[in-house]
């Protein structure tokens, strides 16, 4: 198994309110997140730095090897960290209506478990087919799934940053997870929607199958390429490659 990940603060943002890391626990299984913040004047930048350091490291303080038990371990902490997100954010005033996307992978063996919160997405790259394995929690999406607007439309809809589920902000924190069976050669990407909002669906498979590059280059290339095309947000990027000649976990 290899990961690699980058983040970029774009062309037009001042301060990268992204946070990405990955995390072993005690019995080797890895944890990837990304975070998105939002709100308040560093209100994003501070919800994000405390959903991936206190996750990451509860999880390193776990023994799970089990990718169910891991999702409801997971269910409970987003739970207490949204709870602390909403202290801090009542403490100071300059960090009040901050909150965060999430969107992560524990990795066990064969298997993989995709959780999300937000509108940051996880993406499966398998057999040359390139697919969204989350559901954004966004105000346009619910409108696509009631039929009032179609997926092209969403794509420029003024209302498109509108989410409806994040950590922090409300009392209401679910997060949705699959668990899906890790096979050779799968590519999992993890992104905030700095990268999905510059790249369509095939230019973002077009440089995850570039054969010549390094996966910390295909990273690289994607953050690249979204800035190349306006970079109006923060940009981050977790490439997670299920390599069949490598032995880590």
């Amino acid at each position: 198994m290899k990961i690699a990940y980058t983040s970029d603060v774009g062309q037009v943002r001042q301060v990268n309110e992204d946070r990405v890391a990955t995390f072993k626990n005690k019995a080797g299984f890895s944890f990837a997140i990304v975070a998105d913040g939002l709100g308040g004047h560093l209100g994003g930048e501070v919800a994000s730095e405390m959903a991936v350091s206190h996750l990451g490291y509860l999880f390193e303080q776990t023994e799970l090897s089990d990718a169910t038990a891991a999702i409801k371990w997971l269910e409970d902490q987003v739970i207490v960290e949204n709870n602390s997100i909403l202290k801090r954010a009542d403490q100071y005033q300059d960090l009040a209506g901050m909150g965060t996307t999430l969107v992560c992978a524990m990795i066990f063996n064969d298997q993989i478990a995709i959780s999300n919160i937000g509108d940051s997405r996880a993406y499966l790259l398998h057999a040359g087919k390139f697919e969204q394995i989350t559901e954004d929690h966004s105000y346009v999406n619910e409108l696509v799934k009631r039929g009032e607007i179609s997926k092209e439309e969403a794509k420029h809809h003024p209302h498109k940053n509108i989410i409806t589920r994040t950590l922090g902000v409300s009392k209401q924190a679910k997060i949705d997870s699959c668990i899906l069976k890790l096979l050779p050669t799968d590519m999992y990407l993890l992104c905030s929607d700095g990268l999905t909002n510059m790249l369509d669906d095939e230019k973002i498979k077009q440089i995850l199958e570039l054969p010549a590059l390094s996966l910390q280059e295909k990273a690289e290339k994607l953050i690249e390429q979204a800035n190349l095309a306006g970079g109006s947000d923060n940009i981050t990027v977790l490439i997670i490659w299920s390599d069949e000649e490598d032995d880590e976990k």
